[in-house]
């Protein structure tokens, strides 16, 4: 897909092995509020070894980063827990694979906190997944809850992204750099 100078396009990922959620959203030029464009999950078989269930990742991934040419990819940072470090380690792989299809297609990958993406969608960074639904149904003006959540959360991220980088650019146009 070839890239408008108009529209700035954001794919955001929501990372896990067994489902990733994913959105594309779209900012028009003069626009305020992105639109959603496509949006889903990733899955795999479960029972499947763990280098075949990256491999289907990575080419689900790299078909939808064709198929849409974001841009940049908003990512959640990986949150770990002393309790779950198996989790952690597991959440690593599916994160390497995601910033693999995104390097190889040349699109810059950002990061952000999970406190961080809801505090810029919803107002707090505690929120909850239910509020994090809503907002997002609300911000995108859907008929219906996203479901499942991972792929409000892949929504959120995109959002966030579009919403931090409106900021920045709102100041420096205000600081006159």
């Amino acid at each position: 897909m070839t890239r408008s100078e108009n529209t700035f396009r954001v794919l955001g990922v929501d990372p896990g092995l067994g489902v990733t959620g994913y959105a594309v959203l779209r900012l028009d030029e003069g626009e305020y509020e992105p639109r959603l464009v496509d949006g889903g999950v990733l899955k795999n078989d479960s029972s499947a070894p763990i280098e075949k269930r990256l491999y289907e990742l990575h080419k689900d991934l790299t078909q939808i980063i064709e198929t849409h040419g974001p841009h940049v990819m908003a990512v959640e940072n990986l949150y770990s827990h002393y309790k779950h470090p198996r989790t952690s380690i597991i959440m690593g792989h599916a994160r390497g694979v995601i910033f693999l299809a995104a390097s190889q297609a040349h699109v810059p990958v950002v990061s952000y906190a999970a406190t961080e993406i809801k505090k810029s969608l919803v107002g707090a960074g505690r929120a909850t997944k239910a509020q994090v639904q809503r907002m997002v149904q609300q911000r995108m003006r859907l008929h219906d809850l996203p479901e499942p959540a991972d792929v409000a959360d892949a929504i959120a991220a995109a959002y966030c992204h579009i919403d931090r980088s409106y900021l920045r650019r709102t100041q420096a146009i205000g600081s006159g750099t």
